[in-house]
């Protein structure tokens, strides 16, 4: 495991700090009514590089990349130039490295800009969104709610990800209000269905990969490997009794457009390289397009924070990345054997996240067991399912030695269901 790399930001070196030199993710900030731009989290600070980049301390390319609202044009330019970036930012910013930056006073003092001050944006534009279904301990979980034991894992599951189409226009940052959908419900005992608003509103831990090489033949699970651009914190919320309803026989629709919450920092492949690890042992030997190709998953604490309005927050699951039975390459690697395009900025959910304790479960829909079980907050406060006013906060880290590389939050408040269009 490799260690804290030290930086003259000294917030950077503290072991409490999310953004340490080894991490260096990419989010985009604006300050009052200043342009949105890309910045870079550096302890708790964020580092202008669009301004550097203007003041020729970062140079990519022939025009400008960085002073965009998205990281968009960067991950256009290629891995070469990705790498090229973080090595840039690396000697700019570490101890003892390149006094562009750090020697230079008044450029300091405009180039970091303390992360409290800053609003956060969408980091990227998504292109195209697919979740998947991913995590076998969530799949045996619901199959188990809704078939029994026996029947828990459909018969495909064992030999390809399961993914569907889902809404990049429904992509938001964290820190967005949520309202509660309206949908058509129909329960185990009415006769037809009606129109109201979700009643099992839930989250889906998961985290979410960006591409950023586009394709548009088959790759290989190595080629989809290299071209993941980073990693974000995924929130799927979901509307279980819409799904319930709408999804057979085509699966989620509805249910899933409401939003889908992302951490504001990327945190891109090559920070998370010190925390590689295995997929699980396999069932059943995959086919050659999707055989694991080295270690490609990553050892990444994950939790899950609910707070009730003016209440106590309590963690109510932990759980951690590497339970995953695909990795995010494996997935993208999957999704092109089609033929179909992939683009710069396709965005892929995991799938929800959940390890083999009820603690680690999660979403609601299992930590409730459909329900059935409610469970209870610190305060004392009992849920099955999301109540208006409640704010769901997941959070991630991989620990290296004596740091960590984290992503920040990805959190959402959940508002009451607005006022029909179509009551009478």
């Amino acid at each position: 495991m490799s260690e804290l790399q030290k930086s003259w930001v000294d917030s950077a070196n503290s072991a409490e700090t999310d953004f340490p030199l080894n991490n260096l993710p990419y989010g985009v900030f604006s300050v009052g009514d200043e342009d949105a731009r890309c910045g870079v989290a550096i302890g708790d600070m964020i580092l202008d590089v669009a301004l550097l980049e203007q003041e020729s301390l970062i140079t990519l390319d022939t025009a400008p990349v960085l002073n965009q609202p998205y990281w968009n044009d960067l991950m256009e330019l290629g891995p070469e130039k990705w790498a090229e970036l973080r090595t840039r930012l690396i000697a700019l910013l570490k101890e003892d490295g390149d006094a562009a930056l750090s020697g230079n006073a008044a450029l300091k003092n405009s180039a970091l800009i303390p992360m409290d001050s800053a609003d956060l944006h969408m980091p990227l534009v998504v292109s195209e969104y697919t979740d998947f279904y991913a995590g076998r301990h969530h799949a045996v979980n619901v199959g188990t709610m809704f078939r029994g034991a026996e029947n828990a894992l459909p018969p495909n599951w064992l030999h390809i990800p399961i993914g569907y189409n889902g809404r990049a226009s429904s992509v938001v940052v964290s820190g967005t209000d949520i309202r509660r959908p309206w949908g058509q419900l129909k329960g185990p005992n009415d006769q037809l269905p009606r129109f109201a608003p979700s009643m099992r509103f839930d989250i889906e831990l998961e985290m979410g990969a960006i591409v950023g090489t586009s394709s548009d033949r088959p790759i290989t699970v190595a080629e989809a490997d290299a071209n993941i651009f980073g990693y974000v914190l995924l929130n799927d919320w979901s509307a279980r009794d819409i799904q319930a309803w709408e999804y057979q026989p085509l699966g989620p629709f509805q249910a899933k457009a409401t939003a889908t919450s992302i951490s504001p920092w990327i945190v891109t492949a090559a920070a998370l390289a010190p925390f590689r690890c295995d997929t699980p042992e396999r069932d059943f030997e995959l086919l050659d397009h999707l055989k694991d190709d080295g270690p490609m998953l990553f050892d990444i604490d994950l939790s899950v924070t609910l707070t009730p309005e003016g209440g106590q927050t309590s963690e109510i699951a932990s759980t951690n990345y590497n339970v995953m039975y695909y990795s995010a390459a494996q997935q993208l690697a999957h999704h092109t054997t089609s033929g179909c395009p992939m683009n710069v900025g396709d965005l892929l959910g995991s799938g929800t996240i959940s390890g083999p304790e009820k603690n680690n479960r999660g979403s609601l829909l299992e930590l409730s067991w459909g329900g059935k079980e409610p469970f209870t907050l610190s305060d004392g406060t009992v849920r099955s399912f999301i109540e208006n006013g409640d704010t769901l906060t997941l959070m991630g880290s991989a620990t290296g030695d004596g740091y960590r590389v984290g992503f920040g939050v990805c959190t959402g408040k959940v508002l009451p269901a607005a006022k029909s269009p179509y009551a009478t």
